[in-house]
């Protein structure tokens, strides 16, 4: 490890950054300085500018991918380098204001149920029922499920802020069911290790992989993540065929915020309205 890459680690780590973030961080410098060839010591503000247009027209990534990359080597400059904010000028692209993918009530229950195994069916499951995200997720512990008070507990999740989400019957259930099949010991989903479980848990990229396998065998052509998940969080509602308890009967909710508005979805299902009203 070279000197100014233990220093902004430093840095990072006296800031009490999350190792995602330092992470992330720590390469997102190493890749600029590797596109210029030269220690990023050494590269001024027309450098930032040209890696900029690079990030934007010929890498082309998504506004989200180069904000992090601005506040990134935003970061290295001024705080690990000391330079004045003002000579940093790093401009913040214009974020295009998009709708979510919005699944219908019956392409959700084909997602859950097209799971490979009984793995990804409690995590698709956990997904869906709590609103928690991938890395969220992949932390979650035994430890975590309490069945006495019927809560979720998060661990630190972003931000570095514990919170507790509900726990709904139908996902108890699952859980229930699953560990009796995977015996999980410390994470509640474990990881692999040269081919056999072990005690430590998943990659986030493995919960991407269930999701994106499970739409495409229920042929959903929609683009959907596990972040499409969350959307649904607001009510904790599932489909009916699927049984998790609907905050309000006859309701399925959807919330989303998208360039700090707040756009509301809300789906009537009268079927299911007349159903409560049974």
């Amino acid at each position: 490890m070279t000197a100014l890459r233990k220093r902004m680690l430093e840095e990072l780590q006296r800031r009490n950054y999350s190792p995602t973030t330092i992470r992330a961080y720590l390469h997102i410098v190493e890749v600029f300085a590797r596109h210029f060839g030269k220690s990023p010591d050494k590269l001024d503000q027309e450098h930032l500018r040209q890696y900029q247009l690079h990030l934007l027209h010929d890498r082309k990534l998504t506004v989200g991918t180069i904000v992090s990359h601005i506040a990134a080597l935003r970061f290295f400059f001024v705080r690990v380098l000391r330079r004045p904010y003002r000579e940093i000028d790093l401009v913040y692209p214009k974020r295009p204001e998009r709708l979510p993918t919005v699944l219908s009530q019956e392409e959700v229950a084909q997602l859950i149920a097209s799971a490979s195994n009984l793995l990804d069916y409690a995590m698709l499951t956990t997904l869906y029922a709590t609103g928690v995200r991938r890395t969220e997720l992949i932390r979650l512990k035994t430890e975590d499920i309490d069945s006495q008070r019927m809560i979720v507990h998060i661990r630190q999740g972003k931000g570095n802020r514990d919170r507790d989400v509900p726990l709904t019957p139908k996902l108890l259930e699952t859980l229930r069911e699953y560990w009796r099949w995977m015996k999980p010991k410390t994470y509640l989903f474990p990881g692999m290790v040269d081919g056999w479980r072990a005690d430590k848990p998943l990659t986030p990229k493995c919960v991407w992989t269930a999701v994106r396998d499970a739409a495409k065998r229920a042929g959903i052509k929609k683009r959907v993540s596990p972040h499409t998940l969350r959307h649904y969080s607001e009510f904790r509602t599932m489909p009916s065929d699927i049984g998790l308890i609907c905050a309000e009967p006859g309701i399925t909710g959807l919330r989303h915020s998208c360039a700090g508005k707040s756009l509301g979805i809300v789906r009537l299902d009268l079927q299911i309205g007349e159903k409560g009203q049974k």
